[in-house]
């Protein structure tokens, strides 16, 4: 019993100190940009497509939650990061699969949005490669932050807009549900 505890004590300290590690990509704890609290980590997964992984997907927020539709609805800061593992993520293909999400986050009703939407997509026109690293900050009266490789890319504004993007990966469709369910902290 005492072997027990003692394991238990080192694998919670363990996990208190270092990041997560998702197929190879060592995942940050805590996420911090300019205009953003310290985000912490709820939980992270791999994107794959034909067996083939792509990306390590992370999602961030102040206290972790697993209600994908109170995260989806909240007004409080929260991030998404996605690390791209495969150089089989290209530029078009992940436009196309962005616009897929979009589509399936508000169920065929993107119009509203696509001011929003086109401006979002436009940080995918530079090269994609391997070991990029996205992260979009939503900060609640400013908009998401994206960041490319720790650059500022743009900032899009609006609260139905960042629900939508948030949506692509933890609605109702999402972009994989094993992937959602890593995120939301509920297997891994």
């Amino acid at each position: 019993m005492k072997k027990v505890g003692v394991f238990l004590a080192a694998t919670l300290l363990s996990s208190s100190i270092y990041a997560a590690e998702v197929a190879g990509v060592n995942v940050p704890d805590t996420l911090k940009n300019d205009g953003a609290s310290e985000l912490k980590l709820n939980g992270a997964g791999v994107r794959e497509k034909w067996m083939m992984d792509l990306y390590v997907g992370a999602l961030y927020l102040k206290e972790r939650d697993n209600d994908a539709v109170k995260i989806i609805m909240q007004e409080d800061e929260m991030a998404i990061r996605l690390e791209m593992v495969s150089n089989m993520v290209t530029s078009e293909r992940m436009t196309n699969s962005t616009l897929e999400g979009f589509e399936n986050a508000t169920h065929g009703n993107t119009a509203p949005l696509q001011p929003q939407i086109d401006a979002f997509l436009a940080t995918f026109k530079e090269p994609i490669k391997k070991g990029d690293v996205f992260e979009m900050v939503y900060v609640p009266g400013e908009g998401v932050k994206i960041y490319k490789n720790s650059q500022l890319k743009n900032t899009v504004a609006g609260e139905a807009f960042k629900q939508a993007l948030f949506g692509i990966w933890l609605s109702d469709q999402p972009a994989q549900k094993s992937l959602k369910a890593e995120m939301l902290g509920q297997k891994g």
